[in-house]
């Protein structure tokens, strides 16, 4: 899983790609590949936390670009890691930049695993979650799952990819989690209730499968040849408990 997501790094054109990990395995794993790994405290509440503390192993500068990639988006194309950065170098008076795209489908709407996003006129994000947004009011109360989505409006779902000024990031980790953020279990909410504002695209490719669930992972495995990578069967079995960001 996560030489996969390592080699969807690579493919971005990005100036170094690093592995923040909290487990030796993840580690070791890592630098049999060629990676080159940061270790960090286990205590970080969350992956942006996380980099965050690699910024300061590596005394990065306050204005360059760092881009989160989570280490369970094994599809996710390089061109999108590159299309989030340059979002954010475009933007004025965003903090954070992210992507998103359609949702096709009410299973798809409904499912708690799959996060939410509503947007503004300009294209700053207005609230993330786990249920449903926007509600239909008139439509969604005797809605049943095989349901087409309503007419004249899109539904988003958020794409788990940010790219951030390091200033920002190191600003983030000093502020404690918001209500919001641990109810919903939505880091980028901590943006939101402190005043950040979050600039968002549709993505330019389909982002593949995420893998959130032991189904987003069987998923994965029975259709995916990334990049013409074969999926090796010896590694069926050999998922990690906890993968890092890159």
């Amino acid at each position: 899983m996560i030489q996969h997501v390592w080699e969807r790094a690579q493919e971005s054109g990005a100036e170094a790609v690093i592995i923040a990990a909290d487990d030796e395995r993840v580690k070791s794993v890592a630098e049999g590949f060629g990676a080159q790994v940061c270790m960090t405290f286990r205590e970080h509440r969350s992956g942006t936390e996380r980099i965050a503390e690699v910024l300061e192993q590596l005394g990065e500068k306050d204005d360059a670009i760092v881009v989160n990639l989570q280490g369970d988006e094994p599809q996710l194309p390089g061109e999108l890691i590159g299309q989030v950065a340059s979002l954010l170098q475009t933007s004025e008076g965003a903090a954070v930049a992210t992507l998103c795209e359609p949702i096709p489908e009410s299973a798809e709407l409904f499912d708690p695993n799959v996060v939410k996003i509503v947007l503004d006129g300009r294209g700053f994000a207005l609230y993330f979650s786990r249920a449903p947004i926007p509600w239909d009011r008139d439509g969604f109360g005797s809605r049943k799952e095989t349901d087409p989505l309503p007419l004249g409006i899109t539904f988003h779902r958020h794409i788990g990819l940010y790219a951030y000024r390091a200033e920002v990031l190191r600003q983030f980790a000093k502020l404690g989690p918001c209500p919001l953020e641990t109810v919903e279990r939505l880091e980028q909410l901590r943006f939101l209730h402190h005043g950040h504002r979050i600039r968002v695209a549709q993505a330019a490719r389909p982002p593949g499968v995420g893998v959130d669930t032991p189904q987003d992972l069987d998923r994965v495995r029975a259709t995916w040849l990334p990049g013409d990578i074969e999926y090796s069967a010896r590694h069926h079995n050999e998922v990690p408990e906890r993968l890092g960001s890159l």
